[in-house]
């Protein structure tokens, strides 16, 4: 453990009592005493603080920034206007993800990626290896500024207490403002890898970053750890690189369009030109198209996808186990876990959270593409064939202000 990175935050979270562990070489805390199952909890009904300062920052700059990003990720980013962040994928020329990543506009001529913790020298590395070819550059800030995430029902409230009353994003997802919090300088985004309808990314100076984090808990906000930041982010299915991205427990590459993401991460629009990748992902975009209309005529291109499952027998699905059909190995679990949830009543803005808590045992995996919703599968655990069910998703928070469970 010696050998280990650690955020500006590390001394709050040992003074808290964090279970300290090793992630991507950063000392990072996976749960605090109340435990993981507490932190759902929490960050579904009221609101959760995670030091995301790990994340890497990479400020790019320069009168061609914008032709350097739009050639080395796949989203449109001259669609991306001053004000709003963007979720995009750093490709590999076969169709493959290096990592995925976020975009931010804070600033009119500049523009943040922030990119996974355990890929920061890989990405740079590849990043660097293209950026000689445009008059830009690319600047490391990470130490420089923190990141906090404040997720949860009462995150705009106890961040508009910070703000004085001013309003701290526009309520659009992915919009974004500058403002001071009780006299410091901040960058707040309308994002979050939760899954909850309301939550802030906000990014401060280094030096201020112990006052925003104990000025919330002040508030009423608790920390929550990596563990919970795990079974938060599943349950809204959303991928993790190396389970739902990178490579498949064979060693095979994944193709970026066995995840659902990419219908709305890659873009190939004629304003965005060629980009590292693009040949291969667009025969991967018409192979989606061609299993999405039933038709699977063709399945070399994309054999398996990413998909919510769900246990309907009792038990447990953990990364790695097998999934079956009719007796043939079919894929992958590639997360899996028992989560918690408050039993709700009332639908859409009238939803209420009971204080009746139930467990259910949700993953993703990467299967067959031929699977469709409510397909019955069976996934090895222990020896054990338990029956599983394949999902659209796990969770919605259309009018309500809470999390849903969707059966």
């Amino acid at each position: 453990m010696e050998n280990l990175k650690r955020t500006v935050l590390y001394d709050d979270h040992v003074a808290l009592g964090a279970t300290m562990v090793d992630f991507g070489g950063w000392d990072m805390p996976v749960q605090y005493p109340a435990g993981i199952v507490a932190e759902h909890l929490y960050t579904r009904s009221f609101c959760s603080l995670f030091d995301v300062s790990h994340m890497g920052r990479l400020l790019i700059e320069g009168p061609e920034r914008l032709a350097f990003l739009q050639h080395v990720v796949t989203s449109n980013v001259a669609a991306l206007e001053y004000g709003m962040a963007q979720y995009c994928i750093i490709p590999d020329e076969d169709g493959s993800a290096i990592d995925d990543a976020y975009l931010y506009r804070f600033e009119e001529d500049r523009i943040l990626l922030v990119v996974n913790a355990a890929n920061i020298d890989k990405d740079k590395k590849h990043l660097n290896g293209q950026i000689g070819k445009y008059d830009c550059k690319m600047t490391d800030i990470s130490n420089q500024w923190a990141a906090i995430a404040v997720q949860g029902p009462k995150s705009r409230e106890l961040m508009t207490v910070l703000s004085g009353g001013v309003e701290v994003t526009p309520p659009a997802k992915n919009a974004l403002n500058c403002l001071t919090l009780e006299g410091h300088e901040a960058k707040i985004a309308n994002t979050g890898y939760t899954g909850e309808p309301v939550g802030f990314e906000v990014y401060v100076r280094t030096e201020d970053a112990s006052w925003l984090w104990n000025r919330l808990m002040e508030l009423g906000a608790k920390p929550a750890g990596l563990g919970a930041r795990d079974t938060l982010r599943l349950e809204a299915g959303y991928p993790l690189y190396g389970h739902e991205m990178g490579t498949d427990p064979s060693g095979k590459r994944m193709p970026i369009f066995a995840v659902p993401l990419a219908s709305f991460a890659v873009n190939f629009s004629e304003e965005k030109g060629a980009f590292i990748g693009r040949d291969a992902l667009s025969v991967q975009r018409d192979a989606a198209a061609r299993i999405k209309a039933k038709d699977y005529s063709d399945m070399s291109v994309l054999p398996k996808r990413i998909k919510a499952i769900e246990l309907v027998d009792r038990g447990v699905m953990r990364a790695g186990m097998e999934v079956y059909k009719d007796g043939k190995q079919i894929g992958w679990v590639t997360s899996g876990t028992m989560v918690p949830y408050y039993q709700v009543e009332g639908e859409g803005a009238d939803t209420v959270l009971t204080d009746r808590v139930s467990r259910r045992a949700i993953g993703l995996c990467y299967v067959d593409a031929t699977l469709r919703k409510g397909d019955i599968v069976e996934v090895d655990v222990r020896g054990k064939r338990l029956q599983a069910r394949i999902k659209l998703h796990h969770i919605k928070n259309g009018e309500s202000r809470y999390v849903v469970p969707v059966n």
